[in-house]
């Protein structure tokens, strides 16, 4: 037995527990949107097929709905618990998983993919960029967003020699960084990082911008909003990028 197969069983009953979170800020989720329907243009042009991977309760797909109107979004997780609050948002929803036997869509049926907040979960990133490559037609659309590792107040946090915001030592309790949640993330990336990622797996990164952080405190999201202009900095890094 390898030693991914306990982590993976552990990561389920996780992400399964109802507490966990699995939604996202607005902020981010309308910032994506906007760069997808930009890409796509308008679905009089033709209706396009735009597959949320990891939708979990399909609040980021609902809100970016409006943006993509006449395109078709199919919600997909592999948690029974988030499909279940997703089809009160969405039309249409899937069981699938990145992992094993893979996806259940057929080579090139996605003219898109959002991404959004799933690489910083997953044990294995490398074959999820491969099955997500291999559902998107040539030419398609990946939308990934994940949060910084160098976002402007982990700069900070590092040198004062505090775990950075959105890293996690344990999925049972927050130790040793600021924050109340514990959400399971494995993998951080900087924004040159994901590029170098997102690239080597057979996708030309077509640009990077920056997005808030829900979680920021008040007083500072002013700040956090004005470092989304220079998206190395930002809070949470949007990536589009197209398969080759």
């Amino acid at each position: 037995m390898t030693t991914t197969a306990p982590l993976r069983r552990g990561l389920r009953a996780f992400y399964e527990d109802p507490a966990v979170p699995v939604a996202s800020g607005t902020a981010r989720s309308l910032r994506q949107a906007r760069m997808l329907a930009a890409a796509l243009g308008p679905a009089t042009e033709g209706a396009r097929t735009v597959l949320d991977i990891g939708c979990g309760d399909g609040t980021a797909a609902a809100t970016a709905a409006p943006l993509l109107a006449g395109h078709r979004i199919v919600g997909v997780d592999w948690s029974q618990d988030a499909l279940g609050r997703a089809r009160t948002r969405l039309p249409y929803t899937v069981r699938g998983e990145l992992t094993d036997a893979g996806l259940p869509f057929r080579a090139g049926a996605a003219d898109a993919v959002l991404f959004s907040e799933v690489v910083e979960h997953l044990v294995d990133p490398d074959s999820a960029l491969d099955e997500i490559r291999r559902v998107l037609r040539p030419g398609g659309h990946l939308m990934l967003s994940t949060p910084n590792l160098a976002a402007w107040y982990n700069r900070a946090l590092l040198l004062a020699g505090v775990q950075p915001v959105f890293s996690e030592v344990s999925l049972r309790a927050i130790h040793g960084r600021p924050g109340r949640e514990v959400v399971g993330h494995l993998r951080l990336a900087t924004a040159r990082a994901l590029r170098e990622f997102v690239a080597a797996a057979g996708f030309e990164v077509v640009a990077v911008r920056g997005a808030p952080f829900h979680g920021v405190p008040r007083p500072l999201r002013p700040l956090d909003r004005l470092a989304c202009a220079v998206p190395s900095a930002a809070s949470i890094l949007l990536l589009h990028a197209r398969r080759t």
